[in-house]
């Protein structure tokens, strides 16, 4: 190891990039290299299931191409590089049958698309959207086609549903729970949006999984595992994501739910940090916008000489349902207490509260939705300074 050697990040989505924006604040001159399996264009992940509302495809999405980031950043890039190994002990990144050796490494490698098993010969008319190349194949096959059928009612599944509604599509969503968003929202809060989602024209098929994805005459027919039938053009899966952890795991590096680092962003790995989506930030993986932007501003300071532990306040989660405004800032997994609403129609407001009465976390919709900001001052923060 030399002290030339250059930090290298893996991963050019809206951590690796953040991550560097806030280190060229305090660092003009480290030399970084930036590692990414895909064409490095600099993009907004959450504006993807924003597409259709605003009439912009997966060029009209993306910020800069990848010569303008390297450019602005003063990093180098190399896109389409598969990372295929990690060498703690050498301090180097396997790319196939070549080394980078590195002074410091950053994972930002992100989560992959949980794939479901399903039997059918219409199998390649199922899309995951993950990334914005994700996103650009997408678009491409849905043209001249104005039916999608979405597996999984969680939170990305019900912002597609309602872009695609505004775009003119026919939406049929399919989900094994009884509810929408059901790990994420309290249930008059999870009705309220399934409501005005159903008002928008979207079907919904609860209580029930898809089976099998058959080519049809049309396009591709979905059997449910309920028996029934569903025809459409185009399927999107999205039934979650899983935090990227085989390369690390492989290299001897703690994993968990996620790549495991401390406050500090440090993995057990010397001069390895994770963070975004791939990162299990001392027990958590939180694989949302804020604390991401909080991590990357943490690790900027570490990686340029001043360790900083990330602080995490209240986070509350913005749904991109424009139909039904919803924000909700959950409460910590284990809390004792109890769910209280206010509701008119679809405007609800639910406050989960201690015994002792204190605010630990809500969700509200509708009118109510404007409320968040005021709700998050009310809730403690995750990690506390």
């Amino acid at each position: 190891m030399t002290d030339q050697a250059p930090i290298v990040i893996v991963g050019t989505g809206l951590s690796g990039y953040s991550l560097v924006r806030e280190f060229r604040k305090l660092d003009k001159n480290v030399p970084i290299i930036m590692v990414t399996a895909d064409d490095g264009v600099s993009y907004s992940k959450p504006m993807l299931s924003t597409g259709f509302t605003k009439a912009k495809d997966a060029e009209g999405l993306a910020q800069a191409n990848t010569d303008a980031m390297a450019e602005q950043l003063g990093v180098e890039v190399r896109s389409f590089t598969t990372v295929t190994g990690i060498d703690a002990d050498r301090h180097e990144l396997v790319l196939g049958d070549q080394r980078l050796g590195y002074s410091k490494l950053v994972l930002a490698w992100g989560a992959d698309v949980i794939r479901l098993t399903l039997a059918g010969d219409g199998l390649e008319r199922v899309h995951s959207i993950n990334d914005l190349m994700d996103y650009r194949a997408f678009r491409k096959a849905l043209e001249g086609g104005k039916r999608v059928a979405i597996m999984g009612a969680g939170l990305i599944g019900c912002e597609f549903a309602n872009d695609l509604r505004n775009g003119g599509y026919e939406v049929d969503v399919i989900a094994p729970d009884t509810a929408v968003m059901p790990s994420l929202l309290p249930e008059p809060a999870a009705r309220a949006v399934q409501h005005e989602l159903t008002e928008l024209g979207v079907g919904f098929h609860l209580g029930t999984v898809v089976d099998r994805v058959d080519h049809s005459a049309t396009g591709v027919r979905l059997t449910l595992a309920n028996g029934e039938t569903l025809e459409a053009d185009l399927v999107v899966s999205a039934v979650g994501l899983r935090p990227r952890t085989e390369l690390a795991r492989a290299a001897g590096i703690d994993t968990g739910k996620g790549i495991k680092v401390n406050r500090a962003l440090e993995t057990s790995a010397a001069d390895v940090y994770a963070l975004g989506d791939c990162a299990e930030v001392d027990g958590q993986v939180l694989l949302y916008v804020l604390p991401l932007m909080a991590c990357a501003r943490a690790l900027a300071k570490t990686l340029a000489g001043e360790r900083t532990d990330v602080r995490y306040g209240t986070m509350p989660i913005m749904i991109k349902t424009p139909c039904c405004p919803t924000a909700v800032c959950p409460p910590p997994a284990g809390a004792e207490g109890d769910w209280q609403f206010e509701q008119d129609g679809s405007d609800v407001k639910a406050l989960f509260t201690s015994p002792a009465g204190e605010v630990l976390g809500f969700a509200v919709t509708g009118r109510f939705a404007v409320e968040k900001q005021t709700l998050a001052k009310e809730v403690p923060p995750i990690h506390p300074g």
